[in-house]
């Protein structure tokens, strides 16, 4: 059984905490070596992303010996609960060697045939934590503690659309985003789950993406669903399982993106 000791959410915001203190010494550090997953392209794994992940699951396994864990870095692990947790320890790797802050560390509950129900987008340099669960959508950073809350952006002609990569995924996926983005008031590129932070907390409305993994989406979710948007894949089915994913910060524009991306998926 869970520890009544601690709470998810106090559990999760430890982690966070013990990730931030594990990955940090890493960053922006000379001589910091990224091993290469790929036979073809290019995904980099450095020591900090081992160093983060492992110290979560050493919490998970004191306090949730039951959960399951998917993490990225290491073997996932069966749990007895029906609940697992799913961490990627630094989401963003290719800009975190490249020195940019826009890397963060993802964790995310999720409940069996439910998906995620509580998630935690945490940047450690900036020192900004969105963190979503229910009935609890909040954000802590330099200027305190916010609540948070989806841009009311309803037409695409309004809208400001992220996606991380300009390639998106394959041709006929990089096809489907830029017919969405020809129609939207301003495109950028290259945030990671920093995006996703920004749908939550009112700063941008549409991030569309493709190849993603499970433990790049779940947490997002969570924070985005909690904060008042919607996260579905491009036929408007759930996303949580990784692949193409559309975070919008309303229903309206959630349909119109996904009235054009229903043609690519």
């Amino acid at each position: 059984m869970c520890s009544a000791a601690i709470s998810d959410l106090e559990l999760a915001t430890r982690m966070a905490d013990a990730a931030r203190a594990a990955i940090l010494p890493y960053f922006r550090q000379s001589g910091l070596a990224a091993q290469n997953k790929l036979s073809a392209g290019f995904d980099p794994v450095t020591a900090a992303d081992r160093a983060g992940e492992e110290v979560m699951r050493q919490l998970l396994a004191l306090h949730r010996p039951e959960d399951g864990i998917l993490g990225e870095e290491f073997e996932n692990v069966a749990g007895s609960s029906g609940r697992v947790w799913v961490l990627d320890p630094i989401d963003g790797t290719r800009g975190f060697i490249s020195g940019t802050p826009t890397w963060g560390v993802l964790i995310a509950l999720a409940e069996e045939d439910r998906g995620p129900v509580l998630g935690v987008i945490d940047q450690p340099y900036i020192g900004e934590r969105f963190i979503g669960a229910a009935g609890q959508a909040y954000m802590q950073g330099p200027l305190g503690e916010m609540r948070l809350a989806t841009r009311p952006t309803d037409t695409l002609s309004d809208a400001i659309v992220f996606t991380t990569f300009p390639e998106v995924g394959s041709p006929q996926e990089q096809a489907g985003f830029q017919a969405v983005a020809r129609q939207a008031k301003l495109t950028r590129y290259g945030m990671d789950c920093y995006a996703y932070a920004l749908v939550a907390s009112g700063q941008v409305d549409l991030v569309i993406e493709a190849g993603l993994n499970a433990y790049d989406i779940q947490a997002p979710i969570a924070v985005i669903e909690a904060a008042g948007g919607i996260v579905t894949d491009w036929s408007g089915g759930p996303a949580h399982n990784g692949g193409r994913a559309v975070a919008a910060a309303t229903p309206a524009l959630h349909d119109a993106a996904l009235a054009i991306l229903r043609d690519f998926a």
